[in-house]
């Protein structure tokens, strides 16, 4: 009978599974049994995707990043013991019209899911701390009522109707008492974590970076202090991009990453320029090269980000004289 148990084990196929993840529904691609399903994307439908990956030999899992409404199926399913990557909807896009497929669908980009977790084999995602999924939603919606603000004061300005002018000051007095009520959670919020306050202890410590840039860069990139500085870097898109051919040197430039670390950083490398000696010297240096100042700009905000992973990962404050 044992020698039959582990023939039958044996002989059961390795599978690979993709999840395209959408606000309603979870499609999901069984590779290489060509089997697909669609659930509800909600608790039930979670409880059913379990049980249906449950009878199979998984390798791995990968599932399309969609906003938040991929987060309950991925924390659900890692706390179940199942190792889920999370990839970039680019990433599995460019897979399928590498593999020469111009057609979308949801039970296609599952299909392709599956075959790039056959052929790509992207490495299981822990996902954040609940922690850390608050302090993204409040920075988030922080970001998105200063945003508004802005909009509204610039409508203010050019409005010639003294009853429009009130009611769009109005709002910025209820939005800025928004932003007030944020402030104060987000506040909280950390100081009842002492990881979360020892982060921003410790990013607030370096000169250029504030308040607003250090809780921009701890709910955008929860990785820092746990990577290398070119892998921050390329995460928040602040690294040069090659692109030479042959005999031709291209110029590099920088792309892609996350766009709200980045902004932050932008406002923190003008007030470094000015305020962190080293990087005041840094910025002559390569002015006096001949840089332009855009380029001398991103390449503050790149030693600034390098210079944060490393406190955070040897987990010291800022000193004038590095030990």
């Amino acid at each position: 009978m044992q020698g039959k148990v582990s023939f039958q084990e044996d002989a059961m196929p390795v599978v690979y599974a993709g999840v395209d993840v959408s606000k309603e529904w979870l499609d999901i691609h069984l590779h290489p049994l060509g089997e697909s399903r669609r659930f509800c994307n909600d608790k039930t439908g979670i409880r059913q995707l379990k049980r249906l990956l449950a009878r199979h030999r998984l390798a791995s899992i990968v599932m399309e990043a969609t906003g938040k409404f991929h987060r309950p199926a991925h924390r659900s399913l890692w706390l179940d013991g199942f190792a889920v990557a999370v990839v970039d909807p680019l990433r599995a896009r460019m897979f399928a019209r590498a593999c020469g497929y111009l057609a979308k669908t949801d039970r296609l980009d599952a299909r392709f899911l599956a075959l790039l977790a056959e052929s790509l084999r992207p490495p299981a995602d822990t996902p954040p701390s609940p922690h850390i999924e608050a302090l993204q939603e409040l920075v988030n919606a922080r970001s998105a009522a200063k945003c508004d603000i802005t909009a509204l004061q610039n409508r203010s300005k050019t409005a010639t109707t003294a009853l429009l002018r009130g009611e769009l000051n109005r709002l910025v007095r209820r939005l800025e008492q928004h932003v007030e009520r944020l402030d104060k959670e987000i506040e909280r919020r950390v100081g009842e974590d002492p990881q979360l306050y020892r982060k921003a202890e410790i990013l607030t410590s370096i000169p250029g970076i504030g308040r607003v840039t250090a809780l921009a860069l701890m709910a955008g990139m929860d990785e820092l202090g746990s990577c290398s500085g070119k892998q921050a870097a390329m995460l928040a898109g602040l690294a040069p991009i090659a692109n030479d051919s042959g005999a031709r040197t291209g110029r590099r430039s920088i792309r892609a990453g996350r766009p709200a670390p980045r902004r932050a950083l932008y406002m923190a490398a003008l007030s470094a320029c000015r305020y962190n000696p080293a990087l005041a010297r840094f910025a002559d240096t390569l002015k006096a090269a001949g840089k332009p100042a855009k380029v001398i700009l991103v390449a503050v905000m790149r030693k600034l980000l390098v210079l944060a992973n490393c406190l955070l990962s040897h987990d010291r404050l800022w000193t004038p004289n590095p030990p």
